[in-house]
């Protein structure tokens, strides 16, 4: 009898299956250290705990990607090891600050599935939750996977595309309880840049850009227990290059927007996000965002600002698509999210 296992196929998955993914993860202040480490990430919220206490939080929470990326890697055997591309988020949202010392568990819920016209492959969607040690769901997410069929000729399942929210509304946010931006130090911070300082259309070029290396994007994979084939083995794909891990490139571009957008400083929201060309080894990445919305709080002093962040590896700013209106070649990700930014 087979030990190993080698992962779910398009063919394996059925609506309404309910997955628990393995190996829970207690957090340390040693993934800060190695997520500042592998990116430019200066969010002051992040860095200090002096900081957070005055803003109203019990200590400075892990990076809120970084978290995401611990519940996401924990999903990756059991829904994209076999994947062709991660295609797509929605109606992410971030519940709970995640401290050192929680630890953090994930489990998925197939909610849609689409064989794809060549009969090789299909779109999975999933509904993630990520939970701590006392049962409180930190984050939820869906996120779309387009998987491999290992039996092809087994039959295809009834299409079902489940129906998400374009965006997240201001009233969906989950502000952290006891946060408060009333005594903001915006030197600390870095930028004197507050809410009411952005406009609704306004674009932000934030100016620098980070080379991709192969040892730390594959550092950093490993970090976030990632075990999707294509990130690791140079044999899998065509082209002989290991694909750069799609969060790897939202770290590196939320943490090169801090030139800019230094005072966004929790995300609370995660309204969509394409992948739209692949990032490999040596590609430049370069960021620009767009401000799309604006929202008042409750929270003392905190504002919510909806944001568009864009990676390019080349290429001016602010140019997405073409005239086809497909993604031109040099952009990387589109996302749009949910900040929050003292008022």
């Amino acid at each position: 009898m087979a030990k190993t296992n080698p992962g779910r196929f398009f063919e394996d998955y059925a609506i309404g299956q309910v997955i628990d993914h393995a190996v829970p993860r207690t957090v340390s202040g040693g993934e800060r250290a190695l997520y500042h480490a592998l990116y430019p990430a200066r969010h002051a919220l992040y860095s200090s705990d002096e900081f957070a206490r005055a803003c109203g939080l019990p200590q400075s929470p892990i990076d809120d990607l970084a978290a995401f990326h611990v519940v996401f890697g924990k999903t990756v055997p059991d829904i994209s090891l076999n994947a062709v591309a991660n295609l797509g988020y929605a109606e992410g949202r971030w519940l709970k600050p995640v401290y050192a010392g929680d630890t953090l568990r994930s489990s998925s819920e197939v909610i849609g599935l689409k064989e794809n016209s060549n009969g090789k492959t299909g779109v999975v969607y999933v509904r993630t939750r990520g939970t701590n040690q006392r049962g409180e769901t930190v984050m939820s997410y869906v996120r779309w996977v387009m998987v491999r069929k290992n039996d092809l000729g087994a039959p295809a399942p009834e299409t079902v595309v489940p129906a998400l929210k374009p965006a997240l509304a201001a009233s969906d946010l989950v502000i952290p309880e006891d946060l408060h931006f009333n005594d903001y130090d915006f030197a600390q911070a870095g930028e004197p840049h507050r809410w009411g300082d952005y406009a609704v259309g306004e674009t932000i070029d934030h100016v620098d850009g980070v080379t991709i290396e192969e040892a730390e994007h594959m550092l950093a994979t490993r970090l976030w227990q990632n075990t999707a084939k294509v990130h690791f083995d140079a044999t899998f794909r065509p082209d002989g290059q290991r694909l750069i891990y799609g969060g790897h490139v939202i770290s590196m571009a939320r943490a090169l927007s801090f030139n800019g957008l230094a005072n966004a400083q929790m995300i609370v929201g995660l309204n969509g996000g394409a992948h739209a060309n692949p990032c490999f080894a040596g590609d430049t990445v370069k960021a620009w965002s767009e401000v799309l919305d604006k929202a008042e709080t409750k929270a003392p002093g905190v504002g919510a600002i909806r944001l568009r962040l864009v990676a390019t590896k080349g290429g001016e700013p602010f140019a997405l698509k073409g005239e086809d209106g497909k993604y031109r070649p040099e952009v990387l990700l589109d996302l749009d999210y949910w900040a929050l930014m003292p008022m």
